[in-house]
């Protein structure tokens, strides 16, 4: 009988943290090389959007708007009242170009079916514009808009495997 009770401790505790506090995700194709590669593993907090507003730079799983169920995970770049516009290769933010260092040397962003090259939006309220790393081969926002805050499990906090990859999430600054 003691046995059984630490079982069912166990359980609910491992579901108290796995529904409300930390959830494990892993990382399906390269749309986020180089940073975080296929088959990665990662902690996503789903507590810290409870108490403050996703930031520019922030990676967050969500739910994916093309596929029923499944999770994405990209990086928020544009937030909400944001003018955001594809031109020449670059991504705006109210007219100034953003420097993304964590993109491979080279990298050229485009326009997708959403966004298209030169055309610029207006991020609405409670919505982010999301993009891979790997614009290359990413499906993102500039192919199926922007993602509702509701739709965000939570932002990517800690990588647990490969062991070579051990450790937090790295944030990202922005000066543009």
């Amino acid at each position: 009988m003691d046995f059984l009770e630490i079982i069912v401790f166990a359980v609910a505790i491992f579901l108290f943290f796995y529904l409300l506090i930390l959830q494990p995700h892993k990382i399906k194709g390269d749309s986020m090389q180089p940073n975080y590669p296929n088959g990665e593993y990662l902690l996503t907090d789903k507590v810290s959007y409870r108490f403050r507003e996703p930031n520019r730079g922030d990676v967050i799983v969500f739910e994916a708007p093309t596929q029923n169920g499944e999770e994405f995970i990209k990086r928020i770049l544009g937030l909400p009242g944001d003018k955001i516009t594809l031109k020449d290769g670059s991504f705006r933010v109210n007219d100034k170009i953003i420097l993304e260092n964590y993109l491979a040397s080279g990298t050229i962003t485009y326009g997708g079916t959403f966004l298209k090259d030169g055309e610029e939006k207006v991020v609405p309220n409670d919505e982010y514009f999301v993009m891979g790393d790997n614009r290359e081969h990413s499906s993102d926002s500039r192919t199926w808009g922007f993602v509702s805050k509701d739709k965000i499990t939570g932002k990517s906090w800690f990588v647990y495997w490969p062991i070579k990859s051990f450790g937090t999430v790295e944030k990202v600054e922005y000066s543009f």
